[in-house]
């Protein structure tokens, strides 16, 4: 396989083989292990001196249900430490296909010079971007397939990006006519503005990958995707494909932690507006282009998947989201999934995390420059983003700028990152997570949703644990390049995984093998922040939250610190 490295400063493309040391990294692992020793951690995020890079996972290219997923890498310009975001569509699969390990970017193009990366199956260049500058998501992917070919995948930015909005994301092109998958997380479109990248296309790959053991691979990857379409959960007739993401609303709403008016209460009185059965009730019930039940990769078996319809049956955006659902509308007073979708949307085109951009919209908000529960004053704030204007910036750029310059304290974020779908006050795993995760508040680092009834999420006893067992977890589900859903089987039996691997590489791994490279995930990341100057001082819940009791159970974050100090140290 091959590296291929983008110098932008001077206009060059170099293909290189993998060096010994990254070949059995792939997805976050080889993201992370080539920010450390290649990267200055004290770094300007948005500088010259930072790299972006590509990285499809482990199972990418050989049809593996689930598993294509692109992890992007680079310094944070939001967190100031280490990053990796990952997203579905189709660009995983194919660079694995095309034997590329990872594009890496580095350097700075001229000011004001914009360029589009293009790359086939034995070569790459640097094209004029002139004809897509300043276009949203949607824009950039249509014009570029236009170009290039509908089957080819586009990697681009929106106008957060191009502004160097810190909330920024990048977006992924799917099948057919797939247009929103984002690696959303830390800001990373941000970065990928600075280089002067405007998008990446990647023509369809024409060939398939050789497998070290095609029997042993066959039989593992078919069991793999049996367990899941068996599994009430993620089967045909289960929660997750049925209603996708937004099958727990309820769940959060019960236990609650569903961010509510700026973080303010952990329950929604209107949350049985927002629920996936609510969505998908919508979705069917209004003819049209509406869809559920599709898929984000090829041959995903999970499909859980949305394509949201206004009542008219038009096209708005898919997929809705949980996160999105939380943070655009609990947290935002907000309890019509219309409003919802369409701020989606605006978030989807111009290239912004839901997450961050809901977070920082509650912080306005409560400082006065929208109502909860207003969607006309909250849109005109999303106008701003796309307009680029000072107020606009301030929002793109997350929730803790937002709240600095406007005076407001109750910023729910940790490192400089916004949190999830999930208040930390009575979820308390996640609050660990949330505050010890090298990769900041992100819900993908180490879920303790799912674990809630075997921790108790109000209390404190078994959190320290629980979330550095979800953390190794998600370093396995990153490096890999499978979805989160899919994670039951290879629980179940780590075993599967492994037979997988060998398949395709004929390494010989053991599971503890394994088990190793997804700790050394996480003591890459911790050594990077380490050496960019984070202390366990950073790693911490915000003040508030640990003296604002939360509704309905009036519950505060009080998880001790030196339990957060000491989640890593049987790592």
């Amino acid at each position: 396989m091959k590296l291929v490295r983008v110098n932008m400063t001077q206009g060059k493309i170099e293909q290189t083989p993998v060096p010994a040391q990254y070949e059995r990294m792939g997805g976050r692992a080889l993201t992370s292990k080539l920010l450390l020793e290649e990267v200055a951690p004290t770094c300007d995020a948005l500088g010259p001196h930072n790299k972006l890079i590509f990285a499809p996972g482990l199972l990418a290219g050989v049809n593996v249900t689930t598993a294509g997923r692109l992890s992007v890498g680079a310094k944070s310009p939001l967190t100031g430490g280490v990053k990796e975001a990952n997203a579905g569509g189709t660009a995983g699969d194919t660079l694995a296909k095309m034997d590329i390990k990872a594009i890496v970017v580095e350097g700075q193009a001229k000011k004001g010079e914009w360029y589009l990366l293009r790359i086939t199956g034995d070569s790459a260049e640097l094209l004029s971007a002139n004809d897509v500058r300043g276009l949203g998501t949607y824009a950039t992917a249509d014009k570029l397939q236009a170009r290039f070919g509908a089957d080819a995948s586009i990697i681009s930015i929106g106008q957060a990006g191009e502004y160097l909005m810190t909330g920024a994301s990048i977006a992924t092109t799917g099948q057919q006519d797939q247009r929103s998958n984002h690696a959303a997380r830390g800001g990373l479109g941000a970065v990928m503005g600075s280089k002067g990248l405007k998008a990446i296309i990647i023509d369809k790959a024409r060939k398939d990958v050789q497998l070290a053991n095609a029997e042993l691979f066959k039989t593992a990857s078919k069991r793999f995707a049996t367990e899941l379409i068996n599994d009430p959960k993620t089967g045909q007739k289960g929660s997750q494909h049925l209603y996708g993401t937004a099958s727990i609303v309820a769940a959060v709403n019960e236990i609650g932690s569903l961010p509510t008016r700026n973080f303010g209460t952990g329950n929604f009185e209107q949350s049985a507006e927002l629920r996936g059965e609510k969505l998908r009730e919508l979705i069917l019930a209004r003819e049209g282009k509406g869809k559920v039940g599709t898929n984000c990769m090829p041959g995903c078996v999970i499909s859980c998947r949305n394509y949201y319809v206004d009542d008219k049956g038009q096209g708005v955006v898919g997929t809705v989201q949980y996160e999105t659902i939380a943070l655009l509308g609990s947290n935002l007073g907000l309890g019509n999934l219309d409003d919802v979708a369409q701020l989606n949307y605006m978030c989807n085109d111009f290239g912004l995390d839901t997450i961050e951009t809901g977070a920082a919209l509650g912080v306005a908000i409560e400082a006065g420059l929208a109502q909860f529960g207003d969607v006309a004053s909250i849109f005109a704030l999303m106008q701003e983003i796309g307009k680029g204007t000072v107020t606009g910036r301030m929002l793109g750029s997350g929730a803790v700028t937002t709240g600095r310059l406007l005076g407001i304290r109750r910023v729910p974020a940790t490192l400089g990152q916004a949190m999830p779908g999930y208040d930390p006050r009575s979820l308390k795993g996640n609050g660990v997570t949330y505050a010890t995760s090298p990769q900041g508040a992100d819900h993908t680092a180490g879920n303790a949703f799912g674990a809630r009834k075997e921790v108790n999420p109000l209390g404190v006893q078994g959190q320290k644990e629980l979330s550095l067992k979800l953390q190794i977890i998600a370093a396995m589900l990153d490096s890999t390049g499978l979805c989160l859903f899919a994670r039951p089987p290879v629980l179940a039996d780590p075993q599967l995984l492994i037979d997988m691997i060998n398949g395709i590489y004929g390494w010989g791994w053991t599971k503890e093998d394994a088990d190793r490279a997804h700790r050394d995930v996480l003591r890459t990341e911790l050594e990077f922040n380490r050496r960019a100057g984070f202390t366990s001082a950073d790693y911490r819940i915000p003040e508030y939250m640990r003296e604002e009791p939360l509704a309905p159970h009036n519950a505060v974050f009080d998880v001790p610190d030196a339990e957060l100090d000491a989640v890593f140290s049987t790592l």
